[in-house]
């Protein structure tokens, strides 16, 4: 092969490789540059991703708004995505919102095919028909032009899942041909569901303190109703559907509340007044259910924005109920204190106008003593409850014999007795011990109380008996007292009582009503017979019970209609016990 021909395949092959290298180069170069736009455009979704992100949290923030979130991811896709039509619906018990943010001019039919197309998908989804169900519309953005006649070509769903449960769904639609990109919708679905969860998990920490806040309002005395500031019932507790008689509907609403209290209060009124003006509203007092109540309405505000409303049934009857007895009792009292002092006045009256007999002025005299005693007692009395509401009631225990304070008690009120022709006993167990540590004079205090009441609320030759026995803590009393030879009135069988003297007065009188008997020991109420017309304020069993349980006992009674009733107290007793 000559020199020619050599040099000619050398250069021939110098050129192919040439051309070998820059066909590679620009492969290469293609390449990169392919790489580089595709780095540019995942940077570009990302830096949106993030930026969406946080306009999110800083405008929706601690909020379970999820049409927040809608707003805001719509508001934002034009910096990154071209479409026609961007638009959510949101699902609620009573309600779907539908808004549409139109980015490009289109027809109403365009928007109309949207809307359809989006609520067949949340039926699809929910399986339900959600057709029938109200819709709010609201459009906004670019005009709606009829003339453009372009249909719905490219058309993505994304469904807005709180909690595992769909209540939304996020559209983008436009009249172009399979214009969307696999990346954008890509990025779109990562935005709604970081979002998603982010609310999901919020929603759960609200849910747990939730179940806390019902935990305690459902163990208010007071009726609640809260409402969010769309006026649904988000809590109630059982004192308010009490007030009202619902406690056996399980779903209620604001208007059921308002149709329970209507032509005393307009409560829907009321309440939608309170939160648009942040007022709190007070009610006059309104009779529900045979009890008495004052309704307090008010708006519920976080820093900026309304939250709801809160209404409180504050049940007042006890404090009626306070307030009629106090009232009664004042009245009582000046009757109980005009009466003695009036006829003193007659009695001093009397003396000073007329001349009498030694033995009349000593009659006079005895009158005059026995009213000012009277007057003594009720201040005394007086004197007693301030002490005990004030905590100064104190006590000097000692060991004492309730056996011998019982015969002087029976002593002291013997004469009294047989004026009023009663007959007064006792009956006294064997194993008493003789000393029990306790305060004589506040005991005989209260056994003048109770014999006194029997005395006064019995029948003309009625009997009085005074009870006593040991009782001991896991024993029945009805054997205790079968044992001690004593004919026991109390039914009660005390076996959880610990080791305690039981002392016990019972008389033959009209008994008392059952409805009445939790009353008894109360300040100022005196049992409602044809007997209390003789006078009495009620205080004295207030004060015993006051004093028994001061020494750490408790006191009781039973009663049967028509044949008497019996008046107790214990008295607890130390293991040292002498006898």
């Amino acid at each position: 092969m000559t020199a020619e021909v050599l040099t000619v395949i050398e250069i021939a092959t110098a050129l192919i490789i040439f051309l070998l290298v820059v066909v590679l180069i620009l492969q290469a170069n293609k390449k990169t540059k392919k790489e580089s736009r595709m780095r540019e455009e995942e940077a570009k979704y990302k830096m949106y991703e993030i930026a969406v992100l946080n306009d999110l949290n800083d405008k929706i923030g601690y909020s379970l708004d999820v049409q927040g979130i809608a707003e805001t991811i719509i508001g934002s896709l034009n910096q990154f995505i071209d479409y026609s039509v961007a638009s959510y619906i949101l699902l609620f018990p009573e309600k779907i919102v539908f808004k549409a943010h139109l980015e490009k001019v289109v027809s109403r039919k365009f928007i109309d095919t949207v809307k359809e197309k989006m609520i067949d998908s949340a039926s699809l989804i929910l399986n339900a028909n959600l057709k029938s169900i109200r819709l709010e519309e609201t459009i906004n953005g670019a005009t709606v032009n009829e003339k453009s006649n372009q249909p719905v070509k490219s058309f993505f769903n994304i469904p807005l899942e709180i909690s595992g449960k769909v209540v939304g769904i996020l559209t983008i639609a436009d009249a172009r041909s399979s214009f969307f990109q696999e990346v954008e919708m890509a990025t779109l679905y990562k935005i709604v569901k970081q979002a998603s969860q982010a609310v999901t998990t919020l929603e759960g920490v609200v849910a747990a303190e939730n179940s806390k806040l019902n935990a305690m309002v459902a163990s208010m005395t007071d009726g609640v109703i809260m409402t969010d500031k769309d006026f649904r019932i988000l809590v109630v507790n059982p004192a308010a559907k009490k007030a009202l008689g619902f406690e056996n509907k399980k779903e209620l609403s604001l208007i059921d509340f308002a149709n329970g209290l209507a032509g005393k209060i307009d409560l829907k009124d009321k309440v939608e007044e309170s939160v648009r003006i942040d007022k709190t509203f007070v009610s006059e007092e309104i009779s529900l259910q045979n009890s008495f109540f004052k309704i307090i309405i008010a708006p519920v505000r976080d820093s900026w924005k309304s939250l709801g409303s809160v209404v409180v049934f504050r049940d007042i009857t006890r404090e009626k109920e306070i307030q009629r007895i106090k009232e009664d009792f004042t009245s009582m009292i000046v009757h109980e204190l005009r009466s003695p002092l009036d006829s003193i006045k007659k009695m001093i009256e009397m003396m000073r106008a007329t001349e009498m007999k030694k033995d009349k002025r000593a009659e006079c005299f005895q009158m005059i003593y026995s009213s000012s005693s009277d007057m003594l007692e009720l201040v005394n009395n007086i004197l007693d409850v301030a002490k005990i509401e004030a905590g100064k009631f104190d006590l000097k225990k000692q060991p004492s014999d309730i056996k011998e304070l019982i015969k002087g008690r029976i002593l002291f009120f013997d004469i009294a007795a047989k004026d009023a022709k009663v007959n007064l006993t006792s009956l006294l167990g064997k194993d008493i011990p003789n000393n029990v540590e306790f305060d004589p004079h506040t005991i005989s205090q209260v056994l003048n109380n109770l014999i006194s009441n029997a005395m006064k609320f019995n029948k003309e030759n009625g009997s009085i008996i005074v009870q006593a026995l040991m009782h001991k803590n896991g024993e029945s009393i009805e054997n205790e007292a079968k044992d001690a030879g004593i004919d026991w009135f109390i039914k009660n069988d005390m076996a959880a009582v610990e080791d305690s003297l039981v002392v016990a007065v019972t008389n033959t009188g009209p008994g008392i009503a059952p409805e009445q008997i939790g009353k008894l020991f109360n300040k100022f109420f005196q049992v409602k017979t044809e007997f209390a017309q003789k006078g009495g304020t009620g205080l004295g069993l207030a004060i015993t019970k006051s004093i028994v349980e001061s020494h750490g006992g408790t006191v009781g009674a039973e009663s049967i209609q028509g044949q008497g009733a019996t008046f107790y107290f214990t008295l607890p007793i130390n293991k040292n016990i002498s006898n």
